[in-house]
């Protein structure tokens, strides 16, 4: 049998060839879509329908680290792609990675979708109760009192447990505040806000279980762009979430959206319990060909021992940590300022009404998701090319930064709800440039607790986001404008650009 030769090119393009496979040559090269076949490949006996079995051993054997290095993985005549293969019999086959991204990508819609909806609800709220602009920031920010506790307990939930179970109960769990929310609006202000922040409680699962799921699921040189799809699902959740809520308002009342979008995501629960595994081992529908290439591209970082607690002095002791950290909060303060203030910025400013508002908002949003996998697809292509993932992290996380800085600081000089939309959009698309950056780098640097790393991160970023939040109404009511914060929203991802390049690195620390 011939050996595997996995490529390490993140410092230099020095090899180590792993041997003992049980399979023909595999060499990585095209990420999730169209691998190309191999007519030169004889594959004899081997059975491509041959399902998973849990107590089978993984095909490809970690083999030394040669210093830190990008493992390079592509195979050629393995797979025909992440769209689809023909088996022997000449069926036509969807890989199982594609219905787990494709699961993933609808709950992170639905997650979104569901945090939307008060954007475009609190609207008439506020008029019907005389809710002050300051008060309706700290409305708007009870999201965010319970997902910033559930983030690092749910992400060190995920490293022990993995990422199935734990956002399942994140689904069930916000799928039933979301439904009882109206009740909660009706009933009292102290309810409305109770009930909001059981909802981020919830829902502070969900980017900890994504990020170890596709991990999983996917080799390295496709895990960029597995990403970018999921992130292009929760960016469209925001279009989603804008464009149906007024329209469902108008036509059947404020409960109609909050009905709709819980229903969906109790709906989405019963199909991810019985289709998707935490391990594609365990997965009983793989095939032996999509095992074999998804374990030659992974690196074997050990899993934490059980009961052990996370380090989390060590993770803390080093500026990549730090770097991470910087990032979420620049991230999450400019993401969650634009996601709940823009209806209320298009009104404010340009005196549009409440559908003309969802419609400007929602087209930033749409981009978004686009560019997102954009990014991803760029990020894969540049670990094809050579490049070190130090280099790509630090080039896609400088673009995520740097562009919606100078598209916030020219949005102060917008005179027409168009060009406004227009400076939103960029800003949005090309801050998704993110996810290939911080959002990938909790793997890179801490495999084996990128959970728990990730659940600190969000959650220095999830209080950020309540400051910004909170401080948006209250400068809007001081000032009378947006422009100030948008100013200083600026100046952070630009301050934030230069730490993230001085510090962050794409080998493992830890």
């Amino acid at each position: 049998m011939a050996a595997v030769a996995i490529k390490s090119a993140a410092f230099g393009g020095r090899s180590s060839n792993l041997t003992d496979t049980h399979f023909n040559s595999i060499r990585f090269r095209k990420p999730l879509f169209g691998f190309r076949d191999n007519v030169g490949i004889k594959w004899g006996n081997l059975n491509l329908q041959g399902g998973g079995l849990k107590n089978r051993e993984a095909v490809v054997d970690g083999g030394k680290r040669r210093g830190w290095g990008v493992v390079r993985c592509t195979a050629e005549g393995l797979e025909r792609g992440l769209l689809g293969r023909r088996g022997h019999e000449g069926n036509f086959a969807i890989p199982e990675r594609l219905k787990v991204v494709a699961l993933m990508a609808c709950v992170m819609c639905l997650c979104n979708a569901d945090r939307v909806v008060m954007s475009v609800a609190i609207v008439p709220l506020a008029a019907k109760h005389g809710w002050s602009s300051s008060f309706l920031g700290i409305v708007q920010s009870s999201f965010l009192w319970g997902y910033i506790f559930s983030s690092i307990i749910g992400g060190a939930l995920v490293d022990k447990y993995g990422g199935k179970r734990v956002i399942a109960w994140g689904v069930f769990l916000w799928s039933l505040a979301t439904l009882i929310t109206p009740w909660a609006a009706n009933h009292s202000t102290f309810a409305l806000l109770a009930v909001r922040a059981f909802f981020g409680l919830a829902e502070g699962v969900a980017m900890p279980s994504m990020n170890i799921i596709l991990s999983r699921w996917f080799p390295c040189n496709e895990r960029a762009t597995a990403v970018g799809l999921s992130m292009g699902g929760f960016h469209l959740g925001n279009v989603v979430g804008l464009v149906l809520t007024p329209i469902m308002m108008s036509s059947i009342g404020l409960s109609g959206p909050f009905y709709l979008f819980s229903s969906l995501g109790l709906l989405w629960l019963t199909t991810w319990a019985l289709r998707v595994t935490n391990d594609p081992q365990d997965s009983s529908s793989i095939s032996t060909s999509e095992l074999r290439l998804i374990q030659a591209g992974k690196s074997n970082a050990p899993p934490p021992k059980k009961g052990e607690l996370p380090p989390l002095r060590l993770l803390l002791s080093k500026m990549p940590t730090w770097a991470i950290i910087f990032a979420n909060v620049t991230n999450n303060w400019g993401y969650f300022v634009l996601l709940s203030w823009m209806p209320v910025y298009f009104k404010t400013v340009f005196n549009v009404n409440l559908k003309q508002a969802a419609w400007f908002s929602a087209l930033p949003w749409g981009t978004m998701a686009f560019s997102g996998y954009v990014a991803g697809a760029a990020s894969d292509y540049l670990l094809k090319a050579g490049h070190s993932l130090t280099f790509v992290r630090k080039v896609m996380q400088s673009i995520g930064f740097i562009g919606p800085g100078l598209a916030l600081l020219c949005l102060n000089y917008a005179n027409t709800p168009v060009v406004a939309s227009v400076f939103l959009t960029v800003a949005l698309s090309l801050s998704s440039f993110s996810q290939a950056g911080f959002l990938l780098n909790m793997q890179d640097i801490a495999p084996q607790y990128a959970g728990f790393l990730h659940g600190i991160s969000n959650s220095a970023g999830t209080l950020a986001a309540i400051v910004s939040t909170i401080g948006t109404g209250y400068f809007v009511q001081w000032l009378g404008s947006f422009q100030a914060f948008l100013t200083v929203t600026a100046g952070l991802y630009f301050v934030t650009a230069i730490f993230w390049n001085l510090f962050a690195t794409g080998e493992r620390v830890f």
